[in-house]
């Protein structure tokens, strides 16, 4: 197996992991509300503008998909990742609207060894995406599940 930079051991409770950042496109929002979720606000600027949204806005459950491949990019797909067992919660805070520039953070809360399996590891973490004006715009928290490197040798 190839070594992988995050191994349960790389996840410092009380650190910090950067998520970068993502522009949000008026097509990608159409594209992603016209699959998944076709309310009107989420396909025309127009309907967008007259919602409470303010605007051409993306699908909270866009807003997730775009949280999980900043996740995917910043460090699970470098990572021992064995999945997750769920989520705690998801908070939509702010509407994401076309033109939007997100930026994320995750923040390690706790972890723990399995007791069962003392090669895999739980870790709990905080998530948060922030638009270009610093606005928190969701917050998620969940525990992933994370190999020891004694795990993957």
């Amino acid at each position: 197996m190839t070594t992988k930079k995050w191994a349960y051991e790389d996840f410092p409770e009380g650190g910090s992991i950067d998520l970068g950042t993502k522009l949000v496109t008026a097509a990608e929002i159409i594209d992603f509300a016209s699959e998944f979720d076709p309310q009107p606000m989420h396909l025309d600027e127009e309907a967008g503008k007259a919602s409470i949204l303010g605007g051409l806005s993306a699908s909270g459950w866009h807003t997730c998909a775009m949280f999980m491949r900043m996740m995917c990019d910043a460090f699970l797909l470098d990572s021992t990742s064995q999945g997750a067992p769920g989520i705690e919660y998801a908070r939509w805070k702010k509407p994401v609207l076309a033109g939007d520039t997100l930026t994320g953070r995750s923040a390690v809360l706790a972890k723990r060894l399995s007791k069962s399996r003392p090669t895999l590891g739980f870790v709990t973490c905080r998530h948060e995406l922030f638009n270009q004006k610093g606005e928190s715009v969701i917050e998620l928290e969940n525990t992933g599940m994370f190999l020891t490197r004694e795990g993957t040798a």
